[in-house]
């Protein structure tokens, strides 16, 4: 929370917050000048999203409209809409398939509904959704990409999902990965989450599982993205971009 609140960002998305609102409130709801917006799960120490900004926003929506997905807190969404425009920032948790069949198959559901979610939110307004999505796109996005073709996360079906959601075709999101838009060929730099098995961590066994997708117009102002490993906070290390664009 001190690292957050130094970071002088307009918004900060987390994932897998696993907390309450209870735990939340007058505790962790605000960063520094930021206030804090929640999706929590309903059971206890599971999931969760969040995001915080400096800004006022002109509505929160806070879940997918699903319910078997919704009770398991994965979308809050903050629009700062203006006569001129209309902005989306979103923090989403993805299901991760690596505990067995059962979970593979909600994410696949999840998946399902995402698609025409998020087509139809591009043809309104301009978004950025932040987020772990647990899928590693392409074979850069993680060093054992030849023996993880059949685990969780880089599954054939997950990479083809990625890829319909970033075609840039009519009837298609037609979304942008906003890291490899500044960084096409980036391999073990990119990495974002490590297994807390061996030592994957220190040898740099890696998977990029955390994104930014964008709509074209708030994607073509982005100016840098750097991925923060100066200290560990967790599984995962934070994702930050900067965009020239105004909230």
């Amino acid at each position: 929370m001190e690292w957050a609140s130094q970071q002088a960002a307009c918004c900060i998305g987390v994932q897998e917050v696993k907390a309450q609102a209870a735990e939340v409130q007058g505790n962790l709801d605000t960063l520094g000048e930021m206030r804090g917006y929640f999706h929590f799960a309903q059971k206890k120490g599971y999931s969760g999203v969040g995001l915080y900004t400096k800004h006022e926003p002109s509505d929160v929506i806070v879940g997918l409209g699903v319910q078997e997905f919704d009770d398991e807190g994965r979308w809050i969404e903050l629009r700062f809409d203006t006569p001129q425009r209309r902005l989306s920032i979103i923090s989403s948790y993805f299901p991760s398939g690596s505990s067995g069949d059962e979970r593979q198959q909600a994410k696949f559901r999840f998946l399902a509904a995402m698609s025409p979610h998020l087509t139809r939110l591009q043809s309104e307004r301009e978004f950025v959704l932040v987020g772990d999505v647990n899928i590693a796109h392409r074979e850069a996005d993680l060093k054992n990409w030849k023996t993880n073709q059949k685990n969780s996360g880089f599954l054939p079906e997950e990479r083809a999902w990625m890829t319909e959601l970033l075609k840039q075709a009519p009837g298609s999101a037609g979304l942008v990965d906003v890291y490899r838009h500044l960084h096409p060929d980036t391999t073990d730099e990119c990495y974002t989450w490590w297994s807390n098995r061996g030592q994957a961590y220190a040898k740099n066994v890696g998977w990029r599982l955390d994104y930014h997708l964008a709509t074209k117009g708030v994607a073509a102002s982005a100016q840098s993205a750097t991925i923060y490993k100066d200290a560990k906070f967790s599984d995962h290390a934070p994702l930050i971009i900067d965009y020239a664009y105004e909230i």
